[in-house]
């Protein structure tokens, strides 16, 4: 029995896919590294070599009548890998593509009957190219050491010599996939993979599993801020007063609204590089804010993050809102005001403070990201202070 010889799926252009995605991100950002665990279910196919057994048993001076094939079957696979980047992790994990067979039968009276199962364990690189907030593209290229287990039973006048041979050996694993991200830990995959085989009687040949599944980054959660409840003072009914013969009006005095108060925060100060977490140093700079708030009546507070131009616009826009979600509620917790009070929005790198040829170039430097420190930062601007 021989296994799939199809042709290995267009290796350069997985190969190409995987090149892109770690190249987009020249500073795959820090905050999607990690640990993530995952498993997906399946249908498995193969294509049995009818012709090689038919050959084999004339061979041997019989005639074969009919052949059966079961080429298909249920695979899974159980994973883990680490997340370097946005756009780089490496996987490994274990793999059962399931049990393949044939049945033929001859002339003298016989039946010849053939059975493989197929498992073993894989290591991969994995691609993954984000085509919007939720969803990314991903290919992957690596190696399976699978242990090929085939029984093989004759009748009538089919004999069988060796009926349980057996192959363990590694070869080429290739895919690609589409994945789809409920929230930053919960993401959903749709792959088609292909495992090179050996077959354990001298051939070579091809697994096809497409497979369906769910994966789990560890820590990735981001917690939300517990916005502090608002209790309206209690309305004090008030007697009517006596009835009296109002004075002429005095002319009324308009008095310009207050200007808006707006401060701005150095990004660096207040978070590490492509990170959404408060440092100590930048709480301490929002608790002097928070300080002022405290003794202010207001009608809103805007915050509005911003990001240098490094990076896709897809992660600064979300890296961007991040932030500004980050002040807002440590603002809550500090000063006790209403969530809806506090409104939030990111504009990625749309809006520098660096002028035009300020910051030349477009290579990744430790100067670049130096020269664009002013474009990161946080905006909270005040409005209807009195």
């Amino acid at each position: 029995m021989k296994l799939a010889r199809t042709k290995l799926a267009s290796a350069s252009g997985k190969l190409s896919l995987i090149a892109l995605a770690i190249l987009a991100g020249p500073f795959a950002l820090a905050d999607d590294s990690g640990w993530y665990a995952g498993a997906n279910v399946g249908r498995s196919s193969a294509t049995i070599d009818d012709a090689r057994i038919t050959s084999g048993l004339l061979g041997s001076g019989l005639t074969t009548t009919a052949i059966s094939d079961d080429n298909r079957s249920n695979g899974y696979k159980i994973f883990g890998g680490y997340q370097f980047n946005q756009n780089f992790a490496v996987e490994g994990g274990y793999f059962d593509l399931g049990n393949f067979g044939f049945n033929a039968t001859t002339v003298p009276t016989g039946t010849l009957s053939g059975n493989i199962k197929l498992k073993g364990l894989n290591l991969d690189l994995v691609g993954t190219l984000p085509i919007s907030e939720k969803f990314s593209v991903l290919g992957r290229i690596g190696v399976n050491y699978a242990d090929a287990a085939d029984s093989f039973a004759g009748t009538g006048a089919v004999s069988v010599l060796n009926p349980n041979p057996s192959k363990r050996d590694t070869n080429l694993k290739v895919g690609v996939g589409l994945q789809y991200a409920f929230t930053d830990a919960l993401a959903m995959r749709a792959e088609i993979e292909r495992y090179r085989i050996n077959d354990a009687v001298g051939n070579k040949g091809d697994i096809d599993l497409v497979s369906l599944g769910l994966i789990y980054r560890f820590g990735a959660k981001t917690p939300t801020p517990v916005p502090v409840a608002y209790v309206a003072p209690p309305v004090v009914a008030q007697a009517a007063p006596p009835v009296e013969v109002a004075p002429p009006a005095p002319v009324p005095v308009v008095v310009p609204p207050p200007a808006p108060k707006k401060v701005s925060f150095s990004a660096d100060s207040l978070f590490d590089f492509d990170k959404a977490s408060l440092k100590p140093g930048g709480q301490q700079d929002l608790d002097k804010l928070a300080a002022e708030l405290k003794n202010t009546q207001f009608d809103v507070i805007y915050v509005t993050g911003h990001t240098d131009r490094i990076g896709s616009h897809a992660y600064n826009q979300k890296l961007s809102e991040r932030r500004a979600q980050a002040v807002k509620g440590y603002l809550m917790t500090s000063t006790g005001i209403a969530g809806d009070k506090i409104l939030t929005k990111g504009v990625d790198g749309a809006e520098p403070v660096t002028k035009p040829g300020e910051c030349p170039g477009t290579k990744v430097t430790k100067a670049l990201i130096a020269c664009l420190q002013p474009d990161r930062r946080v905006e909270v601007e005040v409005v209807g202070t009195r």
